[in-house]
C-alpha cells in the first residue's frame, strides 16, 4: 500500500483472537490467554475483543466460539465481545440467533455478530458440522436476512421465535476477503469488516464499493469499516521480527498445507527460506505492522491514512504471553499518539 496526503481518521483498536495453541502448551493455556489478553485489551480502551471460528485444526482452539464468546464476556466488564466470525454455512441461523440472543441477556449492549460465508474448515468437516443439511455459500444472503428476522422483535403470530434471541438485535456485521460480502453488507446497511490479515490485496476495492453503494439501516447510518490488522511490536525493529518469525511459520504451514500448532520464534527465519516462499509469505502479510514504537506509529499512520478504516482488529500471534501483552501497550501508544497529533 502506498502512503497519501489524506488526513486519516481517529484510530480506534480492536482485537481478532485465532486462538493459537502453542506448541508445548496444552489446550487450556490457548484459552487462558485469550481471557487473559482480553482482560488486558480493555485496560488498554480497545473497542472489541473478537474470536474466530475454524474447526479440525490442530493449532487453533476457537471453534466453539459461541461458548468462547461467553468466556471472555464473563471475564471482562465494559469491551465489546464477538464472533470474528461465525460461518453461517455452518450452522442453522436459528441455533446462532438463540446462542448470541442469550449472550446479549447475559452481557446486555457488549456482544456483536460477526458473520462469514466461508466454512472455515475442510468440506468434510463442513459435512460432519451439518450432517445431511447441504448448505452453500450462495445461501449467504437468505441466512442472513433469516438471522436478522429472528433477532428482531417477534410479530404476532410468527411461526419461530428464538427465545433467547428475539428482540435482542445483536448488532451484526459482515465478514470478508473478497468484494461479495462487501456488496451485500452496504445492500443491508451493516458494518464490514475485511480480512485483510491474510488476504490484503483487494482491501481497498472492497472498501470502495462498500461505501460507494451502502444504503442506510436501521442499524446503520453511514458506512463503517474495519479491518484485520497482523501486528507484533517490541522494543526494536529486530526483536519485533524475530517475534514475528512464529507469525512467519504459521503462515509458511497455512501456504503449504502443513499447519500446526503456533511455535516458538527462530532467529533469521525468513533469511533461511527460498525467495518464493519468502514472497508468499510478504503477499500474505501486505497488510501487517512489525517493528518498533517508531514504526508500528509508521505502519498504523499509513493503513489508516490510505484505508480510511474506522477500525483496526488486531491479530496479534506472539508466542510468548507476556510480550503478547507488551505488544499491544506499544500499539496502542502509538494509535494514542497519532490520534493526538491528527486532532491538533
Amino acid at each position: 500500500m502506498q502512503t497519501n496526503d489524506k488526513k486519516h481518521p481517529p484510530i480506534k483498536l480492536s482485537m481478532l483472537d485465532l486462538v493459537a495453541v502453542r506448541e508445548g502448551h496444552p489446550v487450556r493455556h490457548a484459552l487462558e490467554t485469550a481471557l487473559r489478553t482480553a482482560q488486558h485489551a480493555e485496560t488498554l480502551g480497545f473497542t472489541r475483543y473478537w474470536l474466530a471460528e475454524h474447526h479440525n485444526m490442530t493449532g487453533i482452539a476457537c471453534s466453539a466460539t459461541a461458548v468462547l464468546v461467553g468466556y471472555i464476556a464473563g471475564g471482562t466488564q465494559r469491551i465489546r465481545v464477538g464472533s470474528g466470525g461465525v460461518m453461517l454455512p455452518n450452522h442453522a441461523p436459528l441455533v446462532v440467533a438463540e446462542a448470541f440472543g442469550t449472550l446479549a441477556e447475559l452481557h446486555p449492549n457488549r456482544i456483536d455478530l460477526g458473520l462469514g460465508r466461508a466454512p472455515g474448515t475442510d468440506r468434510l468437516t463442513m459435512r460432519a458440522l451439518r450432517r445431511d443439511r447441504t448448505e452453500s455459500e450462495d445461501d449467504f444472503p437468505n441466512d442472513v436476512a433469516e438471522l436478522q428476522h429472528l433477532l428482531a422483535p417477534a410479530q404476532p403470530n410468527q411461526a419461530i421465535v428464538a427465545m433467547p434471541g428475539a428482540g435482542t438485535e445483536v448488532p451484526m456485521w459482515l465478514l470478508g476477503s473478497s468484494l461479495f460480502s462487501a456488496q451485500l453488507a452496504a445492500q443491508r446497511g451493516l458494518p464490514f469488516a475485511f480480512a485483510s490479515h491474510f488476504a490484503p490485496r483487494m482491501v481497498l476495492q472492497a472498501i470502495d464499493i462498500y461505501r460507494r453503494t451502502f444504503q442506510p439501516s436501521a442499524q446503520l447510518a453511514a458506512p463503517y469499516v474495519a479491518i484485520g490488522v497482523p501486528l507484533v511490536a517490541a522494543p526494536t525493529d529486530e526483536e519485533a521480527d524475530y517475534l514475528a518469525s512464529s507469525t512467519y511459520q504459521r503462515v509458511l504451514g497455512i501456504l503449504t498445507g502443513k499447519r500446526g500448532q503456533l511455535p516458538p520464534p527462530k532467529p533469521d527465519f525468513l533469511a533461511s527460506l527460498d525467495p518464493s516462499a519468502q514472497a508468499g509469505i510478504a503477499d500474505f502479510l501486505a497488510a501487517a505492522v512489525i517493528g518498533s514504537p517508531d514504526t508500528v506509529r509508521a505502519g498504523l499512520k499509513q493503513l489508516a491514512t490510505v484505508t480510511q478504516a474506522d477500525e483496526f482488529l488486531l491479530v496479534n500471534d506472539v508466542y510468548d504471553a507476556d510480550l503478547r501483552l507488551r505488544s499491544l501497550d506499544i500499539a496502542a501508544l502509538a494509535a494514542r499518539e497519532l490520534n493526538e497529533v491528527s486532532a491538533q
